[in-house]
């Protein structure tokens, strides 16, 4: 069974804390001014494509003594200033006490067992259970174990299709690289098998139970397995029981070594699936191998990077695919693979107003989640594509799923929203109607908090949606502190998403605000495609118009307006201090890509310009450097900045973070503070353990309230 989601591979490739201080204690003061360490002839000046450019940090993207040095100055001074905010145990109290609740996944199946995770409320890592034909729930596998910190994390997971051995991915402090294991269900028995350096890709069973499909990389030959760059993908078969060196190579394109393969074996095991993207294109090449003849080649069903092509089921040769193929909102299409022109495509599902976000085959019946206006909606159509039902939801939201088999007459689904817990459910096709499956029992009142929808104006004109969440009772008269969270990129929709932190910030009297940008997919691949190249201006100008949204509408103020977004969203907060640091109060860059003129250059960047385009190309260098962060920071007053990176990010190196918190304190000409906040052993954010969230929250939150200029209560109620 797979989810079909526009949150594909391609966004699979989307140290403690600190701050340097010159000539003060190593235990400043919260109110001391902070300097950058100097440049010195590490400083690097080069001519790209006739400009010269300035990068006189670019020490800092080197493994040595000086960085190392620079680092712990940044981590003692920074967690210094950060343990100095009064009362910031009030805001760790608050979030743990709602974090602290059980939590269950939808539950899927394979053979006679049922699988889901589970957490009890504050373990590190949540736990994976399976209930076999008694009933009884057992653990298979706890990631807790793995290590004493909770620092090492699922990162992937494979049942074979009788339900009897499980693959796993592990990632540890955060890494993209990851290593499988492989445990006999029944007994809980670990096998001796182990694949390694896989990055961006599972383990796909074979329909026999012999083996799994992944893919790899080489083994970095550069030393450095966090930054060097990552090419050459390549399509392996594993037999259970057999040492990785004797795998079979499937596939593999020396030839394109900017080529990525996803992997799928269709629900029936007579077909291996291959989707070949380039970096995080949306679109892919879609190819298929026969798993019914021993002697089958690779076929290459749609050869050209044109669209977006989604598996989403077979009926013996006719393959049905999700796709923005002429339909930028996206489609369901059959394709017979012997009969393959595109003339003879047939439209099943055609496109609508509102784009598809997630799509399955269940009781053969295509089920379809929309987003209208980013809410979720879901659809049941038949196979010919007439449409059963809506599916009648229990409020405003976000959907997750739909979960379910072919075989099956039944589908879960995930309901949550800003102010509401996730809540899984099960649709009965017998009886066309959803019950509740799981439910949790969060320390807080759901009706005592509120989530709007608002669409303001951006500086073009296009009308742009924004979600504002806060408790009942505020008063819109300017004053209220104001968190606005946004990421802008990649075809990722800011849907509503329940996080018991953003309640802790709500009961401290914030508002918790989030625009929908230009550069995601809540209206499909033409909104996507509005904030990319040199488009990205637009995102830009989307999030200071929802800034002034805020002020305007007499929700906050300049003075009590924070702005925080991640990894593309990092790249925003940076656009956000370079372009308007008058809008806000304190900005939070978090594991950004910050330095637009060598991100290609590290790890799995080069895949990013796709997205961005690559200062390498002459007439896309233009629109990069006029808004690269790093080098668009300039002496002048800037609000408070903390700028977040992990010493395990793989993904966004740390290395632009360094080096533009280090050109941010160099030029800083005004009393706010500009702090650095480098976690250790912790990556770009995947498998972080609860005590490093709460930990992370409680920073965030903190560092905001005190340059709101508020005092943070001894203690925080619902």
């Amino acid at each position: 069974m797979r989810i079909h989601s526009i949150l594909t591979k391609k966004h699979l490739l989307a140290i403690g804390l600190g701050l340097a201080v010159v000539g003060c204690q190593s235990q400043p003061t919260i109110e001391e001014s902070v300097t950058a360490v100097k440049s010195n002839s590490s400083g690097v000046v080069e001519t790209i494509h006739g400009v010269e450019v300035a990068d006189p940090y670019r020490y800092l993207e080197v493994e040595s003594e000086q960085t190392h040095k620079w680092v712990s100055e940044q981590q003692n001074a920074g967690h210094a200033y950060l343990a100095n905010i009064d009362n910031k145990q009030a805001i760790v109290d608050r979030i743990t006490e709602l974090w602290n609740y059980e939590k269950i996944s939808a539950p899927f199946e394979k053979g006679d067992n049922t699988f889901y995770y589970r957490n009890d409320g504050l373990q590190a890592q949540s736990v994976l259970y399976v209930k076999s034909g008694d009933g009884k729930a057992r653990v298979v596998l706890d990631p807790n174990s793995l290590s004493d910190d909770g620092t090492v994390a699922l990162s992937g997971l494979s049942v074979s299709d009788d339900g009897k051995t499980l693959a796993y991915g592990i990632s540890k402090s955060g890494s993209d690289w990851q290593a499988w294991h492989f445990i006999d269900v029944a007994t809980g028995k670990k096998l001796a098998d182990e694949l390694d350096w896989i990055k961006f890709s599972s383990a796909v069973w074979n329909h026999d139970n012999t083996g799994v499909y992944y893919a790899r990389y080489d083994a970095p030959e550069g030393g450095n397995a966090l930054a060097d760059v990552n090419f050459n993908q390549k399509v392996y078969f594993h037999k259970i029981g057999t040492a990785q060196s004797d795998d079979i190579l499937v596939y593999e394109r020396p030839q394109n070594k900017d080529w990525g393969f996803g992997i799928e074996v269709s629900e029936k095991g007579d077909y291996l699936l291959l989707y070949i993207s380039q970096g995080t294109d949306s679109r892919n090449r879609f190819f298929y191998k026969s798993l019914l003849d021993s002697q089958a080649q690779v076929v290459e069903l749609i050869p050209n990077l044109e669209a977006e092509y989604n598996f989403i089921g077979n009926d013996d040769s006719v393959f049905y695919f999700k796709t923005d193929y002429n339909a930028p909102n996206g489609k369901v299409i059959a394709v017979d693979i012997n009969n393959s022109s595109k003339d003879n495509w047939k439209t099943i599902v055609p496109e609508l107003e509102d784009p598809i976000s997630n799509i399955a085959i269940v009781n053969d019946h295509i089920v379809v989640s929309y987003l209208h206006d980013v809410l979720g909606k879901l659809t049941i159509y038949n196979m010919n594509g007439d449409k059963r039902q809506d599916v009648t939801l229990p409020g405003k939201g976000k959907i997750a799923g739909p979960y379910g088999k072919r075989s099956k007459d039944y589908f879960y689904y995930v309901f949550n929203s800003y102010v509401q817990p996730q809540t899984t459910y099960k649709f009965d096709f017998k009886t066309g109607e959803s019950t509740i499956y799981s439910k949790p029992e969060v320390s807080f009142n759901p009706s005592d908090y509120t989530s709007e929808q608002v669409f303001y104006t951006s500086k073009d004109g296009t009308k742009v949606p924004m979600m504002i969440s806060y408790k009942k009772g505020m008063k819109k008269d300017g004053q209220n502190p104001t968190l606005l969270y946004a990421y802008g990129g990649f075809a990722i929709s800011m849907t509503p998403r329940f996080s018991p932190a953003n309640i802790a910030w709500m009961d401290m009297g914030g508002v918790y605000a989030v625009p929908n940008l230009r550069g995601g997919a809540e209206y499909g691949e033409s909104w996507h495609q509005a904030g990319m190249f040199d488009k990205k201006q637009n995102v830009f100008d989307d999030y200071y118009a929802a800034a002034e949204y805020l002020i305007d509408e007499d929700y906050t103020n300049s003075s009590k307006l924070g702005a925080y977004g991640r990894s593309n969203g990092g790249l925003l907060m940076g656009a956000t201090l370079t372009q308007r640091p008058e809008l806000f109060a304190a900005v939070l860059p978090a594991v950004g890509v910050l330095d637009m003129l060598r991100f290609q250059k590290f790890t799995i960047g080069w895949a990013w310009t796709s997205e961005y385009g690559s200062a390498d190309n002459a007439e896309q260098f233009p629109a990069l450097y006029a808004y690269s962060p790093y080098h668009n920071v300039k002496a002048q007053a800037y609000p408070a900045t903390m700028v977040m990176t992990a010493d395990h990010d793989d993904r966004v190196v740390p290395l632009h973070s360094f080096k533009f918190g280090a050109m941010m304190q160099e030029k800083q000409q005004g009393d706010a503070p500009v702090i650095m906040r480098i976690e250790s052993k912790a990556g770009h954010g995947a498998g972080k353990p609860t005590s490093m969230k709460i930990d992370e929250f409680a920073d965030i939150y903190s560092f905001l309230w005190h340059n709101f200029g508020l005092a943070i209560p001894a203690k925080i109620a619902d």
